[in-house]
């Protein structure tokens, strides 16, 4: 049974991003749809095909047309579709460039290095790969045995360190640790007293210090799922009325809910 659910699953996703038909004349500002998101994939990493280029995605999106051509659409819609374009941000040789997507024509038909303040989004990739390093870091492993933790029970999230108005910044991440051993709730049970800064450009840690052992919160009373809880529980609030059956609670009008 598990197999067959597995099977129609794989069909229906490979259904909606293989197999959509692409509306023959969509509204302007329409959101790209799966094929156009896999046109772009194409046409940029074949901008770039050296495998020198260390080329990652940080945000695909509609480039959104004048506002004229839309009242023109609104109007009177053409009978051939809207030239369509991507707005394409990636990280290439440690620059961020921003590009702009023809689809129509299929190619890129603007190309700008952004040099301004800040950078894209991060990648869960990089994210993952910080966070590894702080668990494979020997300083860090030195500390987990001072505060007697079983590393085995350490895990290690990340987050931004800001910007505060420099001039010249740094891609970097400031990693967080916490201790299970006996909760799933980990945000509950953080190690403090560690500075863990990790440079996601090269790859390596730019910072340790470890300031002071300070005490770790008990595991008791820190489960939160709600198949794990046992009573007393808390007050119980109105729900939302139910949906009758055979009926949905939503109406979906395009792609409008």
């Amino acid at each position: 049974m598990a197999s067959t659910l597995k099977i129609a699953l794989f069909f229906s996703i490979f259904t909606i991003f293989f197999l959509s038909p692409i509306t023959s004349n969509p509204h302007p500002l329409d959101f790209l749809t799966p094929s156009e998101f896999l046109l772009v994939r194409t046409i940029v990493s074949q901008s770039y095909p050296s495998p020198n280029h260390k080329l990652t995605f940080r945000y695909v999106g509609l480039e959104e047309p004048e506002k004229p051509v839309v009242k023109s659409w609104l109007t009177t819609p053409p009978t051939k579709p809207t030239p369509r374009q991507a707005l394409v941000v990636i990280r290439l040789n440690q620059q961020t460039r921003e590009l702009i997507v023809d689809l129509t024509k299929r190619s890129i038909v603007s190309d700008k290095v952004y040099d301004g303040f800040g950078y894209p989004l991060l990648t869960r990739e990089e994210q993952e790969a910080a966070a590894d390093l702080a668990l494979k870091h020997e300083p860090f492993l030195a500390s987990i045995k001072r505060r007697g933790l079983n590393i085995s029970e350490v895990v290690c999230s990340t987050q931004t360190i800001g910007w505060y108005g420099e001039v010249k910044t740094e891609r970097e991440l400031k990693v967080i640790c916490f201790y299970l051993n006996g909760t799933v709730n980990m945000y509950l049970r953080p190690i403090e007293g560690i500075t863990i800064v990790v440079d996601i450009e090269q790859m390596k840690i730019s910072e340790y210090v470890d300031r002071a052992v300070s005490p770790m919160a008990k595991a008791e009373g820190t489960e939160y799922r709600a198949s794990k809880i046992r009573p007393p529980f808390g007050p119980r609030f109105k729900a939302a009325p139910p949906t009758p059956p055979g009926q949905l609670g939503f109406t979906l009008d395009g792609n409008v809910v």
